[in-house]
């Protein structure tokens, strides 16, 4: 591959942490938290629930990278910061509407407060500073196969890959260039596509829009998009890892990146 300057390129993993803040867990699961079995259980199915193995599938070698500390059910760094919908900034329930805390728990005005400010303000810096000088954000996630019950497209069957690069009235990537970073990135993909249930490159499905990506677009003016790989590419029975597929989608993804960058100069 031609070499190109990564250093001009930021991504960004902000649901790839399946971790919790100890304080968090204790929310969630009280004095069950010097459970081992349960706490490893919690833990195991909140990093399922997010968007695992992201920061492998992203990771470039030379680019610059911000990867989420914390599980998305710990705060939701892919939000804004005042989201207070059922799939807002800071979740009561699992995707699948089950409960993450015991039923007598509330999160009081000062409690929220302190989550924000500990974990969702210090991740909005960090994404700031390494955004200085950059050419291009990219937003790295996955998608469950189907749309879970926690979502606006509920069992609705997904396409292999989604673009997010906003609206036609609010693009945080060049209108005129989306035909384009589709087809490169159907062509960088092709490997693991072709062999897969999952064949669609698609801009604007199931999502038109990722939120990191419009919100330091605005600020900052540098071209930025979200990505979605479909999990079922690479999570046999939607928990097993299979490794050679997350080996070529990062290979892949590498392909796309510089093909992406490359439409900027």
């Amino acid at each position: 591959m031609t070499e190109w300057n990564r250093d001009a390129l930021l991504i960004v993993t902000p649901h790839s942490s399946g971790a919790v803040p100890a304080d968090v867990l204790r929310d969630m699961l009280g004095g069950e938290v010097f459970d081992t079995p349960k706490r490893e259980a919690l833990l195991r199915r909140v990093f399922l629930d997010g968007d695992p193995y992201t920061d492998l599938i992203y990771a470039l070698p030379g680019a610059r990278l911000v990867a989420a500390p914390w599980s998305r059910f710990a705060v939701d760094l892919n939000r804004e910061r005042n989201d207070r919908v059922e799939n807002g900034v800071l979740k009561l329930t699992t995707f699948d509407r089950q409960p993450l805390y015991p039923p007598e728990f509330q999160l009081s005005e000062e409690a929220r407060e302190v989550r924000l400010r500990r974990y969702w303000d210090s991740f909005d810096a960090q994404v700031t500073g390494a955004l200085a000088g950059a050419a291009l954000m990219i937003v790295g996630h996955c998608m469950a196969p189907r749309g879970p019950q926690l979502g606006h497209d509920t069992g609705t069957p997904r396409p292999a890959i989604c673009l997010m690069t906003g609206t036609l009235d609010a693009p945080t990537f060049p209108v005129q260039h989306w035909e384009t970073l589709r087809q490169h990135c159907a062509e960088a993909f092709s490997e693991v596509i072709q062999t897969s249930d999952y064949r669609d490159v698609r801009i604007g499905v199931p999502w038109t829009t990722d939120t990191l990506s419009a919100a330091h677009h605005a600020r900052s003016g540098v071209p930025a998009f979200g990505i979605e790989v479909n999990s079922g590419l690479y999570l046999a029975g939607g928990s097993a890892p299979r490794d050679d597929v997350i080996r070529a989608l990062n290979a892949g993804f590498e392909r796309f990146a510089a093909a992406a960058l490359a439409l900027l100069s």
